[in-house]
């Protein structure tokens, strides 16, 4: 079973990192999320689902602005050609629909399957905004934070410029 927005929180509340979490209507897109923002500091952010020729899952975690080339990204962060994961692979390894995509979802990665890459540019915000697990609130956490939840869910993730 997929861990629940409470269980995110707990985790957070065990590793000592405070966030703060404001519910708005669903949001699918960028476009909606920056028409019901409001007055969220700090860098707002998208997550692609990708997974490589081989098999290879990744998760590749960007300002909301950033300019993604599918075609020169593999050679940043070390994948084969890659394409979008489909909706039942990302249900099946970090428990979320699309949407709803976010590095927090890698509570739910138990086996580590996906490859975490978090760009270079949006690292240099002090807080950071994602969902959590769900698209109907989302949650500021500082940059260095997110890398400490990251790590507790057993990953490690590449800090490169990926736009």
């Amino acid at each position: 079973m997929p861990a629940t927005r409470d269980d995110l929180f707990a985790r957070f509340a065990e590793l000592g990192v405070a966030t703060s979490t404001k519910t708005h209507a669903p949001v699918y897109t960028v476009e909606e999320a920056r028409a019901l923002r409001g007055e969220i500091d700090g860098g707002h952010c998208k997550n692609l689902f990708l997974k490589d020729k081989k098999g290879v899952l990744w998760l590749i975690v960007c300002l909301e602005d950033a300019q993604i080339d599918l075609k020169s990204l593999p050679g940043k962060i070390g994948a084969g050609r890659i394409s979008f994961g489909k909706p039942d692979l990302l249900m099946e390894v970090l428990g979320i629909e699309p949407g709803s995509v976010t590095p927090f979802a890698l509570i739910n990665d138990t086996e580590n399957r996906v490859n975490v890459v978090l760009d270079a540019r949006m690292m240099e915000h002090d807080v950071v905004n994602f969902h959590p697990l769900e698209n109907t609130a989302t949650t500021t956490i500082a940059s260095s934070d997110l890398v400490e939840f990251i790590r507790s869910c057993g990953h490690q993730p590449q800090i490169v410029p990926v736009d």
